[in-house]
């Protein structure tokens, strides 16, 4: 059996590469996609995002298909939302009204996949795999 002391050296020594790895993943360049707010409109629902290109180049056309999820946990329906260009270094603020949604009744909002990345040279595999998300709502939203 290791004894308690022998566990808190353990943790003493793997806390400085813990910090090191959460850094370097912090310090990765990302695309930061928010969910800032969800509000009735006139057409149904609108989606307020706020977008950060952190990737360092400039994207010509980014679009996301996603997965709208009702607050009893079934899928709604699949959108695609086309953020058109993302400047690098950029933040901007794409608004989408989404036909038919019920706001109170959204629960979740899942990004399913990426169905456009483009510029130059860029991975089209990048805004996925280098997308970060977050929400300001009570709504889930993620990958």
């Amino acid at each position: 059996m290791i004894g308690t002391t022998w566990l808190r050296f353990l943790a003493i020594l793997a806390t400085p590469f813990a910090a090191a790895a959460q850094a370097q993943e912090a310090a990765k360049p990302a695309l930061q996609l928010e969910l800032n707010a969800v509000q009735p409109s006139d057409k149904g629902c609108r989606f307020t995002f706020v977008v950060n290109n952190g990737l360092g180049v400039d994207l010509t056309r980014v679009a996301y298909e996603l997965a709208l999820f009702d607050d009893a946990g079934s899928v709604d329906r699949l959108t695609v939302l086309a953020f058109k260009e993302m400047p690098a270094g950029k933040t901007k603020v794409s608004r989408f009204d989404i036909a038919g949604v019920d706001c109170g009744k959204v629960g979740r909002v899942l990004i399913n996949e990426a169905t456009e990345c483009a510029g130059s040279g860029i991975e089209p595999a990048a805004c996925m795999r280098d997308l970060k998300t977050s929400t300001r709502t009570s709504v889930g939203f993620g990958l």
